[in-house]
């Protein structure tokens, strides 16, 4: 009987929920007491915070033979599978974090942005 090998995919989610869980242990965790442990608790909170993500938003995605993905040329248009109006997705090192819906940017009309309408997970 053989056993089933995990995907790429599901080793790579099971590293970054490790990763979440351990600086979950960090922020969260209670400084001992004495002097410094402030100071400590305030360093770790300050690196971790400074760790770089990728954050994407994911208008839609669309699926094609290769095919008609080598036949695309300048001034073709790709179908998503998503409607307009339709909430657009908030990625963060490949994990969906939230939706939005894509909005203009106040102070620069030429540029948009994405104003959240639901976090994954909370209320």
């Amino acid at each position: 009987m053989s056993t089933a090998e995990p995907t790429p995919q599901q080793d790579g989610d099971e590293e970054l929920n490790k990763a979440i869980e351990q600086l979950k242990d960090v922020l969260h965790e209670e400084a001992p007491r004495g002097t410094g442990s402030a100071e400590a608790g305030s360093a770790n909170h300050d690196l971790i915070m400074g760790i770089p993500v990728e954050v994407q938003i994911v208008l839609g995605t669309a699926e094609m033979p290769v095919s008609q993905l080598m036949a695309l040329k300048k001034g073709s248009t790709v179908s998503l599978n998503r409607r307009i109006g339709e909430p657009v997705e908030i990625v963060v090192n490949g994990r969906r974090i939230a939706r939005g819906e894509i909005t203009l940017v106040d102070d620069d009309p030429s540029r948009f942005g994405v104003k959240l309408t639901e976090i994954a997970g909370g209320e």
